[in-house]
């Protein structure tokens, strides 16, 4: 690319990756927080006390919203990549 290039926003690329990453993580941190207190002896009775019902619910939402923020990244990507294409060509 020459330096004299104009420099496209990839703004929101970057918004959607952190958030994509972000919502995978919390929901892998979430998950692994509920199977390593399983496994040290936490009680049914004591999942039903805050803050569990929130650490076991968040892996239901978090990981499909992570797919959907990587597919719209997917998507924003090629069309930009198109576009860059495009005007290369002209």
């Amino acid at each position: 690319m020459p330096k004299d290039a104009p420099i496209s926003s990839q703004r929101p690329e970057r918004i959607l990756a952190f958030m994509a990453a972000a919502a995978v993580g919390l929901s892998i941190i979430c998950f692994l927080a509920v199977i390593i207190a399983t496994g040290t002896g936490v009680g049914q009775d004591a999942f039903s006390a805050p803050p569990w019902p929130t650490i076991i619910v968040l892996p239901v939402i978090g990981l499909p919203l992570g797919a959907i923020f990587l597919i719209a990244l997917i998507v924003i990507s090629s069309i930009r990549r198109g576009r860059e294409a495009k005007d290369d060509r002209k």
